[in-house]
């Protein structure tokens, strides 16, 4: 199973990523303060357990291997003089949900993403749980607990469609980062709620992000051909929930724009290849600085 390590269900406290969670976890760890440290609650602002949810969540989004070090993409994204710290561009959410479903750090999104919507175009939280109970007689090596996979899955909503009735507090019901993606839809709610995630054009998505996440692959080399991009493992159509369509307009848009990209479709061959291959933030760069 690619980018899926040591599988994880748990760590967030049931709560979904809120707002500003991911600047101040960010902040946090840049002033080198530890989350093992006794006035972790008092320099974050949180309760103990929120306190663990965003030392969970900076790890989920890629924004820190260990909970201690950031990576280069937290540093791009959120540092005070960074491409978006306060997430007012769609562009980077879309970022974020692609580092979350990458990293595989949150074993249900990659899981979701790339494996169960395409199984059950329609699912619940109950499907979600078969799902698991099957991927635990696979040897995907975890010690399956149902509430754990329950509770993992209703985070997942929360973070994706947001909270509405029963919310604990009011600040949840509009504190979820990734509704505004508008990826997760219901069908039909109340306990045994259905959900899918609608695989289109994806009209709003920026190309740029779109480049980023294919320069970002470490398995691609010079070339890879649309059947791959569509439906490979982690694969831009996988992740965006893009259709082979989208995924054309994407691409074409992209050639008009970038000269080291070439779109061949042809004989039967139909790829994208790669003149050169630049650094991915490189084109962050032109999408923040455009934007």
């Amino acid at each position: 199973m690619n980018s899926i390590n040591r599988p994880v269900f748990s760590g967030h406290e049931s709560f979904q990523c809120r707002h500003l969670w991911l600047k101040k976890g960010y902040d946090f760890v840049q002033k080198e303060k530890s989350f093992s440290a006794d006035d972790t609650v008092v320099e974050l602002g949180v309760g103990k357990n929120m306190a663990s949810s965003i030392r969970y969540w900076i790890r989920a989004f890629n924004l820190s291997e260990t909970g201690s070090e950031l990576t280069e993409f937290a540093h791009r994204l959120f540092s005070d003089d960074g491409y978006d710290p306060y997430l007012e561009d769609d562009g980077s959410l879309w970022l974020l949900h692609y580092h979350l479903v990458k990293k595989g750090f949150a074993t249900s999104y990659s899981l979701i993403f790339n494996e169960l919507r395409k199984e059950k175009i329609e699912f619940s939280k109950a499907n979600f749980v078969r799902f698991m109970q099957a991927k635990d007689a696979e040897g995907l090596n975890f010690n399956f607990n149902k509430n754990t996979i329950e509770s993992d899955f209703d985070v997942f909503t929360k973070l994706y469609f947001g909270t509405t009735k029963g919310a604990k507090d009011k600040e949840e019901v509009v504190a979820g980062i990734l509704p505004d993606l508008q990826l997760l839809k219901i069908i039909s709610k109340g306990k045994n709620a259905i959900y899918y995630i609608e695989t289109n054009e994806k009209e709003e998505l920026p190309e740029e992000i779109i480049l980023y996440a294919l320069l970002s692959d470490e398995n691609i080399g010079k070339s890879i051909s649309l059947d791959e991009m569509e439906r490979g493992y982690n694969s831009i159509g996988s992740i965006f929930a893009l259709n082979r369509s989208g995924i054309v307009t994407k691409i074409e848009q992209l050639v008009s724009k970038f000269d080291f990209l070439v779109y061949k479709d042809d004989a039967g061959v139909r790829e994208l290849q790669f003149k050169s291959k630049p650094n991915p933030y490189k084109i962050l760069d032109k999408y923040y600085n455009g934007n």
